[in-house]
């Protein structure tokens, strides 16, 4: 009989991850209830089927690595450098902010001052996955809110990595117990300056040798002609960067991958290498909502139910409140303020690994890694809520700014015939260019900015997910003649465009795809055309070739 650890977790996960996912989709739940409500069925705490509680947090860590390349693919450094003047002490403040309240409820519960830093530590740090999926959802990672929060991200990573190799050095001082290895080693001022060290030695050695290094090896694996190959090169850039950085820095595999995607970002291989990676990312990310719900003992809640509710409060109502001081202290609008609070009202990863060595070094209680657990689960299910909230007040609240601002107020959408567009992205602005002056133009644009910046464009725009069939009417398209489905997921566009076709039978429909099955697929839901982005190059390569090829004249004379 083989050992089939690995498969069963992966196979357990993914399994149940989808059954329950599908079936709070169908409650109109958000699909992260459901994944975590699987790890919670094949964790320790209920009956039945105990997945790996190793396998699970590493399969996991790779979604975060593959998670983190992705967004540095998006993010330069010139992006970090423009934002730090707020993530910086932005982040700074609002982890000691966050600090403060967690130690003051562990002083409340009877817990020790070493106790409750660790507590109030684990509380401040934001999960990177849950932030990154809920801007990359809204498509704000490349807005000027989006990059604020990631470089906000990236500061409370590097403030965790310090944390995590201060506390050994300074268990013994807090009441726990001292590591051998760290007493021996310099105490604290030794391990802090080690700490800045190798972060310091990363840093440079990613800007001078990375710099040059990684775009290299695409540059050469791309001349191979092997798309295979250059998958796997990605892959084994994120992945061998993450685990290098990591095992010879002492830097966390989130750090590095970040840092191996921005790189990367410089070459103009980025936009394939975030394409490839995508799969693999989605996959694993799920791995990590399931390996939340695997740590979780639902017991905590009826024994310490207060506990519970003052953790979860400080997390999302104490941490979110302080982050919105201090944007606005930056004299930064509302809207984005709001923005940056729901993105950082929740915990994840860090605060486990923070959590498991305060155990491990007698400093935390068991109780206290329990309702770090417990508010990272709690959270996680009530941030996409306050999102939620934050997607109905944003738009009226970004029209008021503009109007402050002396900006004209939007327009209202149009009543007469007209064409109605969905998604302003890459193929989505250069339709509506295309279409400007020809015919009137509805755009609907869930991203708050940028549909902001098409109203200044003078582009009629309602802010919106088009799959809402309330938004679809909004735009008018009762009244349309021509719909243009311009976003990259194929699933997304074909919910979009049945909820279109039940609207207005009549109505021209054309829809961007990647493959002959999402043509399939686009049509079957109601798609007049479905055009796949290869086809359209070759026609326009052929349009441009000689209609007829000179015949070969025999000779050389």
């Amino acid at each position: 009989m083989h050992h089939t650890s690995l498969i069963a977790t992966i196979v357990a996960g993914l399994g149940l991850a989808f059954v329950f996912g599908a079936i709070a989709n169908r409650l109109k739940l958000p699909v992260l209830v459901g994944y975590l409500l699987a790890g919670v069925v094949v964790g320790p705490f209920t009956p039945g089927y105990v997945a790996d509680q190793e396998l699970a947090p590493q399969l996991a860590e790779i979604g975060v690595i593959l998670l983190m390349f992705g967004v540095g693919l998006h993010f330069s450094l010139k992006d970090l450098m423009a934002v730090r003047k707020i993530a910086i002490p932005g982040a700074v403040v609002q982890i000691t902010a966050a600090t403060v309240m967690g130690l003051g409820l562990a002083l409340a519960m009877g817990w020790g001052v070493g106790a409750g830093i660790v507590f109030g530590l684990a509380l401040s740090v934001a999960s990177t996955v849950v932030l990154l999926r809920a801007l990359q959802e809204r498509r704000l990672i490349e807005t000027g809110r989006g990059k604020i929060a990631v470089g906000w991200l990236i500061v409370e990573d590097l403030a965790m990595v310090l944390a995590l190799v201060l506390l050994p050095a300074l268990s013994g001082v807090l009441g726990g117990e001292a590591p051998a290895s760290t007493a021996a080693g310099g105490g604290v001022l030794g391990a802090f300056a080690l700490t800045i060290g190798k972060v310091v030695a990363f840093v440079a050695f990613m800007l001078i040798v990375g710099r040059r290094v990684i775009p290299w090896i695409l540059h050469r694996i791309v001349h191979t002609g092997s798309r295979e190959l250059f998958r796997l090169a990605v892959l084994a850039i994120a992945l061998g960067v993450a685990f290098g950085s990591a095992t010879l820095f002492g830097v966390s595999f989130a750090l590095g991958a970040f840092f191996a995607g921005m790189i990367m970002a410089e070459s103009e291989l980025s936009q394939q290498a975030a394409n490839d990676t995508l799969p693999l990312r989605d996959a694993f990310a799920v791995l990590f909502f399931v390996s939340i719900g695997m740590l979780f003992d639902p017991s905590v809640l009826l024994r310490e139910p207060l506990a519970v509710l003052a953790t979860l409060l400080i997390i999302v109502v104490g941490k979110s409140i302080a982050a919105l001081i201090i944007v606005r202290a930056f004299k930064r609008p509302m809207s984005t303020a709001l923005t940056i609070s729901a993105s950082l009202a929740q915990i994840g990863e860090f605060s486990f690994i923070l959590a498991g060595l305060g155990v491990s070094l007698k400093l935390l209680p068991d109780d206290g890694r329990d309702l770090v657990l417990a508010g990272a689960i709690l959270s996680i299910l009530v941030n996409p809520l306050l999102f939620a909230i934050l997607d109905r007040i944003l738009p009226k609240m970004i029209a008021k700014e503009a109007k402050a601002r002396g900006e004209p107020p939007p327009v209202s959408a149009a009543a007469q015939p007209h064409a109605v567009l969905v998604g302003y992205g890459r193929v989505g602005k250069v339709v509506a260019e295309g279409l400007k002056g020809r015919t009137p133009l509805v755009v609907i644009e869930d991203d708050v900015e940028r549909a902001e910046d098409l109203r200044r464009a003078g582009f009629e725009t309602v802010g919106g997910n088009a799959v809402k069939p309330e938004v679809l009417l909004e735009a008018g398209l009762d009244k349309a003649t021509h719909l243009f489905v311009a976003v990259p997921n194929p699933f997304e566009a074909a919910r979009i465009i049945e909820q279109a076709r039940a609207a207005n039978p009549k109505a021209l429909i054309v829809a961007r795809a990647y493959t002959d099955a999402d043509v399939a697929l686009l049509k079957q839901m109601g798609a007049s055309h479905a055009l796949i982005g290869e086809d359209e190059i070759a026609r326009g390569m052929l349009s441009r070739a000689p209609r007829k090829l000179a015949p070969a004249t025999a000779g050389g004379h």
